[in-house]
């Protein structure tokens, strides 16, 4: 069904539910249009009905949990890649992405309507509570019945816990509403009133969607192993940021994270996607263009084609992110696993090529080295020197320095405008895994075992050393994080390995770390023989211990990144929202 037709069709229905006659004798049902009597009949009436929930998630910025890229001109804000924008991880410059640079340097205001991914897409719980209020209409059996309302409550518990993330608070309505409803107008409910339901939502998901609906590792509908990873994931937020911001029992929650992700782990059909060959397996899946079915680490994830759904994503990402930063670069690990702050290996940064020296092989995979522009076709094949500063003559100019390769594609990037067919990862296996190794590690009863089954394979896949739980490093930069040397570690990985997959920003809050947003972004060392290499570039410094680095956002109005403790780890409620209803309250510090 195309999905005009699939939209009117939930149009119809839900305009239907406020509709009807209480004289039996008078009902009479055209036949040839869709009723709300006439429509909640069989199983397929229930899978067309979330079809409609499957399209409305497309838009990220609205619906913003099954991330993929955002069609057309939007390509370039919404989506799933752009997200780690809001960190300390890419540091973009240009016009069109002062929203993430806004609040990354803590210099957001409350808004007098909806921002990005903001307080919105409740026309999206309307929409599955309609489904949820009829499901029991149709004449199946339970178990079928229960995979769809399985896959409505998955949907459901994923938004508010998105919802809850960003607000704190949040109005939970698990029925369908009419514009004289109370609930309208009453205040938010309170965020572990509101996670209690969510965690019974993802449960309940878990339990009763399918393990495999027939459709080949497809794009298709999520099953009970994306329920378990999305639960893993939200369990893993509400359990961190109970224990490090204050709330009821955090350990529950992170026992719940980590018995969903290693069901996945024991019983779940995926692995880690490796061929052997650890200097390229890491940035295959992300190189793979168009069909990622069968990929035996991909979950979940959202498939392009032309004439249907497509993107431009490609072509906004390399001009527009600005680069991977200096914190980021430097938090790869050396070959022999120390950090560069206590390894031998490490050759430093004043020759640019030196920082790939003996380094984890994820960094290269990930920042582009000089001697693999033709490799990954990078700047359209360019055969000009790089990296290339903002400023200099021709190729592909970016603010840090470091540019990222992860995912660039020469063929999608360099195509006519929205025609790209870029695949979006949403969810995959080497989450689980560092979910499952985090939640131990935070409820203190990780074994070697644990990181052997969870840590150490992402280490395998690109050959570097295993973390040993009785010989773990402890780096300087990070004993005032309040936090064991272990469980550093094993944020650290987490930063390495999900690079640009949209995780950074919920961490570094969930973890109360909002302090290292007080760190400016650096980009490459630009002392004279830098300046000589990027002749011509038009770019600020400033002196990092004593040495010149990039400084992206220097006489900028975000030059000095601002993070208030009381205030920055929630979003504000937009003013638009208040005036509707004055009840819902205005977060803290806002």
């Amino acid at each position: 069904m195309k999905y005009k037709n699939i939209i009117y069709a939930l149009s119809m229905v839900a305009l239907m539910l406020t509709m009807g006659c209480n004289d039996d004798f008078l009902e009479r049902y055209p036949l040839d249009e869709i009723s709300n009597e006439t429509f909640w009949n069989t199983e397929n009436d229930l899978k067309v009905y979330n079809n409609g929930l499957y399209d409305l998630t497309r838009n990220d910025d609205n619906v913003p949990i099954l991330m993929g890229h955002d069609g057309g001109f939007n390509s370039h804000k919404y989506g799933i890649w752009y997200t780690d924008e809001f960190t300390d991880n890419i540091a973009p410059r240009h016009s069109r992405h002062n929203r993430y640079q806004q609040v990354r340097a803590g210099k957001h205001l409350v808004p007098s309507s909806t921002e990005w991914y903001g307080y919105k897409g409740w026309n999206f719980v309307r929409a599955i509570n309609i489904g949820l209020d009829n499901y029991d209409n149709a004449d199946i059996e339970d178990a079928v019945r229960n995979k769809y309302v399985g896959e409505a409550r998955l949907f459901r518990g994923w938004f508010y816990a998105d919802k809850v993330s960003k607000f704190g608070d949040a109005p939970w309505v698990d029925h369908e509403l009419n514009v004289d409803s109370d609930e309208l107008y009453g205040a938010r409910t309170p965020r572990e009133e509101v996670m209690a339901n969510v965690l019974a939502d993802l449960t309940f998901a878990a339990e009763n969607l399918p393990s495999d609906w027939g459709d080949g590792a497809g794009p298709g509908r999520l099953n009970r192993w994306a329920a378990l990873l999305v639960k893993s994931r939200v369990c893993l937020f509400e359990g961190t940021w109970r224990k490090y911001h204050g709330g009821s029992n955090p350990d529950m929650w992170l026992q719940e994270a980590a018995a969903a992700a290693k069901e996945i782990m024991d019983d779940g059909p995926y692995s880690l996607y490796s061929t052997g060959d650890p200097l390229n397996d890491y940035n295959a899946i992300h190189q793979m263009t168009a069909d990622l079915t069968g990929v035996s680490e991909v979950m979940y994830w959202r498939r392009y084609e032309l004439g249907i759904n497509t993107n431009h994503v490609q072509s906004y990402h390399r001009g527009y992110n600005g680069g991977a930063t200096k914190s980021m670069v430097e938090d790869y690990l050396c070959a022999d696993g120390l950090p560069i702050t206590l390894s031998d290996q490490y050759q430093g940064d004043e020759v640019f090529e030196n920082i790939f020296e003996n380094r984890d092989p994820r960094l290269r995979q990930t920042i582009l080295h000089p001697d693999d522009v033709l490799k990954y076709g990078y700047g359209n094949f360019d055969t000009r020197p790089y990296p290339r500063l903002r400023g200099m003559e021709g190729g592909q100019t970016i603010e840090t320095g470091y540019h990222i390769i992860k995912v660039f594609d020469p063929v999608t990037s360099y195509a006519t405008y929205n025609t790209s067919n870029t695949p979006a990862i949403t969810l995959r296996f080497g989450e689980a895994l560092l979910n499952y190794a985090e939640a131990m590690a935070e409820l203190g009863t990780i074994t070697q075992s644990d990181l052997d089954a969870s840590i150490n394979l992402l280490r395998d896949r690109v050959g570097m050393p295993h973390m040993d739980l009785n010989n773990v490093p402890v780096d300087p930069r990070y004993v005032d994080d309040g936090v064991s040397p272990l469980i550093v570690e094993i944020r650290r990985e987490r930063r390495v390995e999900l690079f640009m997959e949209g995780f950074r920003y919920d961490d570094l809050r969930r973890w109360k770390q909002g302090k290292k947003l007080l760190t400016k972004d650096y980009g490459v060392r630009y002392d004279d023989a830098a300046q000589a290499r990027y002749e011509k570039s038009n770019v600020a410094s400033s002196l990092v211990d004593g040495i010149p680095y990039v400084d992206v956002y220097k006489g900028s109005d975000y030059e000095t990144p601002e993070f208030d403790e009381n205030k920055h780890y929630l979003w504000p409620i937009p003013l638009s929202a208040l005036s509707q209803n004055p009840n819902i309250g205005q977060n803290p510090g806002w």
